[in-house]
């Protein structure tokens, strides 16, 4: 299990293709294939949790296959991750500290721990009491850049819209955001989550949970 502090931000990506272009003209070197994740947010009934800022999420992993069928045969990743709630100004790192700054990043603690049998574990979090509250999927590509340590870029390819994840430090964070073409202003903090919600919103539907079509499940 690994457990550390969370510093990320998300950047809307309007056109993939650039993006793409972008990433190789900075050499990013890509550490993880395209993969679909399916997101399971767990909480209790009276979604004590989530008034809390708290997120327990059970995503399970694996490479993306022509057929659902076949990818069910491929081997599958599971990880269990707790995340607390949004730090507040008093234990922000310095650099957070500033009233300009503050909003611009997600910071929280992270727990997570990868685990054998994703089953076992549903079966576990509802002896707990705890209950489905939210699922997304998405298919993300993780890239590194040779200069920038400890810094992932993910490019995540949601029912949304695609976006890039940005995670490490906030100068690493600052840099890569830049490189790739993008300023301070618009960086987000939302979870995926309340993009979704807002999202449904904006087209006048009933938000449920954030999953692709069938025909898009099956590239």
């Amino acid at each position: 299990m690994k457990s550390n502090q969370e510093i990320e931000i998300k950047l809307r990506v309007p056109n993939v293709s650039a993006l793409r272009r972008r990433l190789k003209q900075l050499k990013a070197r890509q550490i993880s294939p395209l993969t679909h994740e399916l997101n399971t947010l767990y909480d209790t009934p009276k979604k004590n949790l989530f008034r809390h800022g708290q997120i327990i999420r059970l995503r399970v992993e694996h490479p993306p296959s022509r057929s659902s069928q076949n990818r069910e045969a491929l081997r599958t990743e599971a990880k269990l991750t707790y995340k607390g709630p949004p730090q507040n100004k008093s234990n922000q790192p310095p650099a957070l500290d500033h009233s300009k700054k503050k909003n611009r990043y997600k910071v929280k603690d992270e727990f997570e721990v990868e685990i054998s049998d994703a089953q076992q574990m549903r079966l576990i979090l509802g002896a707990l009491g705890l209950c489905p509250s939210f699922r997304y999927e998405k298919f993300r590509t993780t890239y590194v850049l040779k200069d920038l340590r400890n810094l992932k870029i993910e490019l995540d390819e949601t029912p949304i819209g695609t976006f890039l994840e940005l995670e490490g430090s906030l100068s690493a964070i600052n840099r890569a955001a830049k490189r790739l073409g993008y300023i301070p202003s618009q960086y987000i903090t939302q979870t995926y989550g309340a993009l979704y919600i807002a999202d449904s919103r904006s087209h006048g539907s009933e938000p449920t949970d954030m999953l692709f079509s069938t025909t898009k499940k099956s590239r």
